[in-house]
């Protein structure tokens, strides 16, 4: 995936890379002496406010799956350190950007309200019962004439 080609979410969505802000800092991990020199980690910036190929529904639902990771001006800032190389902690940031955003493009299914059938009623009441019988048997018969 190259830095000037467009980056396809869906057959008819891309995000086009100069949306994209980069910042590369210093990751924490494995590494030796190169961790402490060559700044690998990736933190990705997206305005998802200037994006307008996203639908109004799919941005609120974006904002709450990306929680503390959306600014509240809008700026969806993903970090990625996972690898030793910078290319591949861009990579990884990436796919994860395309993933969140694709998730937020499904629509949630609207819940049915639906009823307990009769048969499942009587089930669960005598599940109760069976269950208070059992707790029944297991308690200490005791004889109230003797205390009075």
């Amino acid at each position: 995936m190259g830095l000037k080609e467009k980056i396809q979410i869906t057959s008819t969505l891309a995000i086009d890379p100069t949306d994209i802000k980069w910042e590369f800092i210093r990751a924490s991990g494995p590494g030796g002496q190169n961790v402490n020199k060559v700044a690998t980690a990736v933190q990705l910036r997206f305005d998802v406010r200037t994006f307008s190929a996203l639908p109004e529904d799919a941005r609120g639902r974006l904002a709450q799956l990306a929680g503390r990771r959306m600014t509240e001006d809008g700026v969806l800032i993903l970090g990625a350190k996972r690898f030793r190389t910078q290319e591949r902690n861009r990579q990884d940031a990436i796919q994860r950007l395309v993933k969140l955003i694709r998730k937020s493009l499904e629509k949630p299914k609207t819940r049915r309200k639906t009823k307990p059938s009769p048969a499942s009623r009587q089930k669960r009441l005598d599940e109760k019962r069976h269950r208070s019988e059992t707790k029944k048997s297991r308690q200490s018969i005791v004889d109230y004439k003797d205390h009075y």
